[in-house]
């Protein structure tokens, strides 16, 4: 347990360039405490205390702002950034790695029981603020969805979705992004 903590904490220090120390990440990130007590809830609900799970997750959603169903699945190392008012639900099935961040719903569209209803996002998958990610698909490897889009069908492995319906946006080459540097320099 303590190890998977240690992780965490190494984890969103490296990607958090405003995290000045473990001890304020351990003590004031409340993305953090969300995944620590989703593991709690989850390993209640896993073990067939449902109640007990439910409460858990109630009580995180309370203390954190960001709502993760026990059921869910959530990797290791993920990082829930300024996290208030993300929703995980409860097929949700999260990849080591992933960064999520305020006010993303990982919901589903249909009321079915018994099925998955809730995306996957796999590994190094990057979710911006605002974003609403629908149904029953993946978001591959590495792929990104951009703040405040709407996704309701699968984003390939390296895309990056954006807008409402989103849509996949070209990658652009190394040369490409070096012509618009240049450009963007020149202009100075």
């Amino acid at each position: 347990m303590f190890s998977r903590l240690r992780e965490d904490i190494a984890s969103i220090m490296a990607r958090d360039p405003a995290a000045r120390s473990s001890w304020e990440v351990l003590t004031c990130y409340p993305g953090l405490h969300a995944i620590v007590l989703h593991r709690w809830a989850n390993a209640c609900w896993r073990h067939g205390f449902k109640w007990v799970g439910r409460f858990i997750s109630h009580l995180a959603r309370g203390l954190t702002g960001i709502e993760i169903h026990p059921a869910a699945t959530i990797g290791r190392r993920v990082f829930i950034d300024h996290g208030f008012g993300v929703v995980i639900g409860e097929t949700a099935n999260v990849g080591d790695d992933c960064t999520i961040y305020q006010g993303v719903t990982l919901g589903g569209t249909s009321l079915s029981k018994g099925t998955k209803r809730h995306p996957t996002l796999e590994r190094g998958a990057i979710i911006g603020a605002g974003a609403k990610v629908l149904g029953s698909f993946t978001v591959g490897e590495g792929a990104k969805v951009g703040s405040n889009a709407v996704v309701v069908k699968e984003v390939p492995a390296g895309a990056t979705a954006v807008g409402n319906p989103a849509r996949i946006i070209e990658k652009a080459s190394e040369s490409e992004r070096e012509d618009a540097a240049a450009k963007m320099f020149a202009a100075y």
